[in-house]
């Protein structure tokens, strides 16, 4: 886009009924001949004014003052002008001012625009957004809003006066005020970047105040069970039916990498012959929309075939007899109790058990792990192998093993000397 000329002058303006005493400070902006005037919030008299230079006259701290704040308005006068040149947008005398004046301000407020941002995130559940992604920025936006009622007095505020400051005060309110881990408080954070991101698309914001914020996540223990604890858990006699259908649940997702709402959601229609005759999952994970397909160990076929026939599951098209998340959950404790296993049950360790002690242990490459769990990137699943100890120690072995048959290894005579 070319340049425009701009032009930029102060001048007074009489107010009505004007019967002498100060005048009114306007800034004059002219973009190829066309100008609009813009009230600084400032007055001034006439006599200690310089027309020429547009200016304050004298060495008084107040006319410094107003000198410097002129200078102030003058380099934001430029800087709208190549906010809007960067955005593509047209240059004119009527752009310049609204950027200066805040018209609309309104729609700039942070928290109106996170509030249209999930409403329409609402409208996007189940065509292509999952319900827990509006639930996480629903739950950000309450936080936020708490955030600036109990530390800035304010019901709102404009997205203009985000910077690095407000940032770090909403890292540290989330830290020791609802007691987040740092993981959590960055994904709250993250949310809100979000919002603030779009702005600066729209050209309602000048630069990212995120920038010179660190949004590093710390790493994080990965629980899963190991062979014996799933085992023990699989194999143990429950005579209570409802905590039986919880334990089916469990070590289904232990041997298909689902999550709880995956697993909710399954149709018979998604499991499938594959090419080779052998039933498998095929589905798009709620969470990701990213599809996994999942050939099925014996034991999920097993349990599939146990409730083949359930009156609950035939009347809701369900595969599994799948209860509420909070039930789901509260049942697992007892089931831990009960099978003697010290950790906290949750689907999501079904899920970390299935990439690690199911597969990984078991030598299935990281790609088909990838696969089969619906990961967008390999990087996802790398992550396992990290926590995977034991398969270390174990490829170490088969290693030592290895070298040996090929006598890969130098004597040891000469070696000791």
């Amino acid at each position: 886009m070319l340049e425009k000329s701009l032009g930029l002058m102060f001048f007074l303006k009489q107010p009505r009924n004007y019967d002498g005493g100060e005048m009114y400070i306007y800034l004059k902006i002219t973009v190829d001949g066309v100008s609009k005037d813009v009230s600084i919030k400032r007055s001034w008299l006439p006599s200690r004014w310089n027309s020429k230079g547009n200016r304050a006259i004298g060495n008084k701290e107040d006319a410094k003052a107003l000198n410097e704040f002129l200078d102030v308005m003058q380099n934001k006068a430029y800087d709208a002008r190549k906010h809007l040149i960067d955005r593509g947008k047209v240059v004119t005398s009527l752009a310049i001012v609204e950027l200066l004046s805040g018209i609309n301000e309104r729609k700039w407020m942070l928290l109106l625009l996170f509030e249209v941002h999930n409403k329409d995130l609402k409208k996007m559940i189940g065509k292509g957004v999952a319900k827990g992604t509006y639930t996480n920025f629903n739950t950000s936006y309450k936080h936020t809003c708490k955030f600036i009622k109990v530390i800035y007095k304010v019901d709102d505020i404009n997205i203009r006066s985000l910077d690095l400051e407000f940032i770090k005060k909403l890292y540290n309110w989330y830290r020791t005020d609802l007691e987040l881990n740092h993981n959590s408080a960055l994904k709250n954070i993250a949310n809100m970047k979000k919002i603030v991101l779009d702005c600066v698309d729209n050209g309602w914001l000048v630069g990212d105040p995120f920038a010179k914020f660190e949004m590093t996540r710390e790493d994080v223990d990965t629980v899963y069970l190991d062979k014996e604890e799933i085992q023990r858990i699989a194999s143990k006699n429950i005579q209570n039916e409802r905590l039986s259908r919880v334990r089916d649940l469990f070590v289904f997702c232990c041997f298909t990498g689902l999550s709880f709402i995956d697993v909710k959601q399954l149709k018979r229609s998604e499991v499938t012959l594959a090419h080779n005759s052998e039933l498998r999952i095929y589905k798009n994970r709620q969470k990701t929309g990213t599809p996994a397909a999942i050939p099925l160990l014996p034991i999920a076929l097993l349990i599939l075939k146990k409730y083949q026939d359930d009156a609950t599951c035939l009347a809701k098209d369900m595969l599994l007899p799948v209860l509420s998340n909070q039930k789901y959950n509260s049942y697992l404790k007892e089931i831990a109790d009960t099978c003697k296993v010290n950790k906290e049950l949750t689907s999501k360790m079904a899920r970390n058990s299935f990439a690690t002690t199911v597969t990984l242990a078991n030598n299935v490459p990281m790609e088909t792990i990838s696969k089969m769990m619906g990961h967008k990137s390999l990087k996802q699943t790398q992550h396992y192998a990290k926590v995977l100890a034991i398969k270390v120690t174990e490829d170490m072995v088969t290693l030592k093993k290895t070298l040996a048959k090929k006598k890969f290894i130098p004597d040891q005579k000469i070696m000791l000397g």
